[in-house]
């Protein structure tokens, strides 16, 4: 992700894809589907003097529901986060 370069203390994550279907196998409308928690980091901050970056590019993360701020960018949607509000790295 060449064109957003996060400042400071910041990751840009993209989410990963919402569930399509339930176990029975009916169809979930947009409306309807749960945003996800879960999702890979793009481009890390270089952090700060007081936060040292623990995540890089590439960490499969998992973060609260109302955490960072939505961003749309060639019709993808990412989201751009303190690394604080990440909840932890999946191994």
């Amino acid at each position: 992700m060449s064109k957003i370069q996060p400042l400071a203390d910041r990751v840009l994550v993209k989410p990963a894809a919402a569930e399509e279907k339930t176990v029975g196998g009916i169809i979930i409308p947009d409306s309807a589907k749960e945003k996800p928690l879960r999702g890979e980091v793009l481009a890390v901050g270089e952090g700060t003097k007081d936060e040292k970056m623990v995540l890089k590019a590439g960490d499969q993360v998992l973060y609260g529901k109302y955490a960072g701020t939505e961003l749309e960018l060639d019709g993808e949607k990412f989201l751009i986060m303190r690394q604080s509000d990440v909840l932890a790295k999946i191994c």
